[in-house]
Formats: C-alpha cells, structure tokens, sequence
C-alpha cells in the first residue's frame, strides 16, 4: 500500500539568509545574493570571476569553536540546516532505529582536502590532521547528521553533482515507502567557493564574468545571459509518514508525493539537447505521485542561468507538457542564490515548499530580455498559484548526465 509522505521541518542557509524564514522572505522581495568576493586569493591565484553568492551566515558565527574545527565547512553547512529543519519539525520522538538519513553533495570537502595539501607540501605529513580523512569524505555530512541526531535507520550519501540533494529527498520518499524508517532528514550542503573551483569553472567558461555587476550576474532565461554564479549553504527537510506526523501532532507544510530519477548517458558535462533524459525524470516522478502533466500548477527550474542549459531544460520540459509549458508559472531561484552544485536542489526544494503553502511562486530576478528560444513564464514579481490542489515540481540536472526531479502537493 502506497503511505502518504509529508514535509514536516523545513531548514536553509544560503546567501540569502540563515535561515529558511530569511531565505524565503528575501527571495520573494528579489534580493540577489551574489557579491564582489574580498578574499586575498583572488588576486593572489588571478582568478577570472571576482564575485560568487557567499552564505551571509558564516558557520563560525552558529557553531561552537570546538565543533566548527572538526568539520568541513560543507559539513557545517548540514548540520546548521539539519538543526533547523529538526526543531522546525518539533523535535520528533521516534527511535534510532526508525530514524534515516538521506544526504547530498557534489564535491564535499573541498576546502579540507587542499588545505591539507597545502599543509603537507609546506610543513610536512606530521603536521596533516588526523581528522583530514573523516572531514573531506563526500559521506561525512550524513555520518555526522547520523551521529547528531542518533539516527540509525541508516545514513546514505548520494553524489551526483548538481542533481544530489533532489536525488537524495527522491530517495527519502521512497526509502520511507519501503518501511525502512518513519522519519528521514534529507537535504544537501556546499561549500566549494575555492580558488580550484572557481578557477576551474571559469576555464570551461561555465561561470558569468559580470565582474562590474554581480548582483545581476544570474539571469536565467534573459537572452544576454554568459553563466551561473557559484553558491554556497545548504537545505534540509524532515520528512516522514504522514501516520507518524499526525500521531505526534506535527504541522505539515506539503505532502512529497515523487521523485523521478534518470541518466542522459550522453556527455560527462553536457545535457542532451534533446532533453530526453530530463524529461524522463520528470515523467517518472509524475507517475509516482499518480498524476498527470496538466496537473502541474509550479515549477522550480534547474534553470542555471547558461547559454546551453536553459534552453534545452525548455526542450526537456516542452516533451512533458507540450505547449502548456509557456502557461505555467515558473520561478527560476538561482537567478538570486547562486547554484549550490550539490546543495542546490534542496534549497530549492523548501523553496517549492513554501510556495505551495503561501501559493505564490517567488519571483526570478535579472530578467533583462528574454530569449525567445526559452519561454518559461517567468516573472520578476510573485507570481499567484490560485487556490485549490497544487502540485509543484523541482528540477535539477548534473554533470555526469545526473537527472533529477521532485514532486510537492498543497494541502
């Protein structure tokens, strides 16, 4: 028998606020999150992009010394939205052994594994951390989530570059469908604003270079966009059955009813331009909900904000709903936080969220003229849901040809 699942805790910090009220609040008033970077290594390494969406937050001003020391900032990020997202849901009493942990990110300890390097070519292996093995591994945000909060159900690492954190809340759906817990945290942090990403990034000439205006950077779907903008933070959702939450007394904020999940198998960094894969994920995550494509009222597009990607998410998604696609309302978030690589997809999944519960999609900033080869219904002012059942999807697409979708419904 198919249980239904609901949003229970909502948690978030990213570059528009620290927590998910902050970021949500910003978000619909257009606030960019993308700022000039002050760090000395961009003129020190002559970094191309001068400018990324910092989290406004910095973890050392949220947790202890003691505690910040021993983890990787991604790491940090997940614990600051996991503590959120779990008080948001009132602290649910259930079992270890009914608790899960299903976790997302793209690269991981980034700033532990080269700072480490770093250590050892200039001072030598015994000055290396003891702790550099456990804080740079991907699974390390979910090892530490499990230990926090005594979750022993299990504690799964999803890895699929941008597409991690909606493959892992896909995940939790179904892990809480099988019976394998009655609680799951899930979401996904980064933390990857690095001299070696940011660099990187800019020689595939994947980054904006609007160094004279950063704020304005992100644009998807305007016809003059050059690149996304690197985020960083993270976002985590308590989820769990909806007999379990109504047993406890807990407020719901919507019910996840699927997720979809697919490989292009067509380039390491490229999407199909067909869209075929993309399109699949979302058909799949359709099916699961028992729903069809003229139900869908939002959606939260992958949408990074480069000249290839945009476009052909249009395609995917025209495959889907054909020519009601130019008809439903679309918000585009990253135009505001950056992309998150493997973080993104679960911010933008409380986003989604919350737009189902105060049934207004946020707007997408930066939309100078749009490009006639993407005609989402974008819109740089709220866009009304209306009333009644809504369902909402969000997307998220990744290097490696990673595809994958959520689907919300209203209550």
């Amino acid at each position: 028998m198919t249980k239904r699942i609901v949003v229970t805790g909502i948690g978030a910090t990213s570059a528009l606020g620290g927590t998910a009220p902050e970021n949500w609040t910003n978000l619909l008033a257009g606030v960019s999150g993308t700022r000039t970077l002050t760090h000395d290594w961009v003129e020190k390494y002559q970094i191309p992009v001068h400018f990324a969406a910092e989290a406004v937050v910095r973890p050392e001003e949220v947790l202890p010394r003691h505690e910040a020391k021993r983890l990787d900032p991604s790491t940090q990020f997940a614990l600051i939205a996991a503590r959120e997202a779990w008080e948001d849901a009132g602290s649910p009493d259930v079992a270890p052994e009914r608790l899960g942990v299903d976790w997302a990110t793209g690269i991981g300890g980034v700033w532990t594994l080269l700072d480490a390097w770093d250590t050892l070519r200039e001072k030598g292996p015994r000055r290396v951390m003891p702790l550099t093995v456990p804080m740079l591994m991907p699974n390390a945000g979910a090892g530490n989530l499990s230990l926090h909060f005594k979750a022993k159900a299990f504690a799964r690492t999803v890895v699929s570059a941008c597409a991690s954190s909606t493959e892992s809340i896909a995940n939790a759906y179904q892990h809480l469908q099988d019976g394998l817990a009655d609680v799951v945290i899930a979401g996904g942090a980064e933390s990857a604003i690095h001299p070696i990403t940011m660099a990187s990034f800019s020689s595939a000439q994947a980054l904006s270079r609007r160094n004279d205006d950063p704020a304005t950077a992100s644009r998807p779907g305007a016809i003059d966009r050059d690149g996304f903008v690197m985020g960083e933070g993270g976002a985590a959702l308590v989820i769990e059955t909806e007999e379990h939450a109504q047993a406890r007394g807990a407020k719901i904020y919507a019910y996840l009813v699927g997720g979809g999940v697919t490989a292009d198998s067509y380039h390491i960094t490229g999407n199909d331009p067909e869209g075929a894969g993309a399109a699949r994920a979302v058909e799949a995550a359709l099916a699961q909900a028992g729903a069809s494509a003229d139900e869908v009222s939002h959606i939260n597009a992958h949408a990074t904000s480069t000249p290839v990607g945009d476009p052909n998410e249009y395609e995917a998604l025209k495959r889907v709903f054909g020519p009601r696609i130019d008809e439903i309302p679309v918000s585009a978030t990253k135009a505001s936080t950056g992309h998150l690589l493997g973080g993104t997809g679960a911010l933008e999944a409380v986003y989604t969220i919350l737009a189902l519960r105060d049934r207004v999609a946020p707007p997408t900033i930066n939309m100078t003229e749009p490009d006639p080869e993407v005609p989402f219904k974008l819109s740089g002012e709220p866009q009304p849901l209306g009333d009644g059942d809504l369902l909402a999807i969000s997307n998220s697409f990744g290097f490696g040809g990673h595809n994958a979708v959520v689907a919300f419904r209203s209550l």
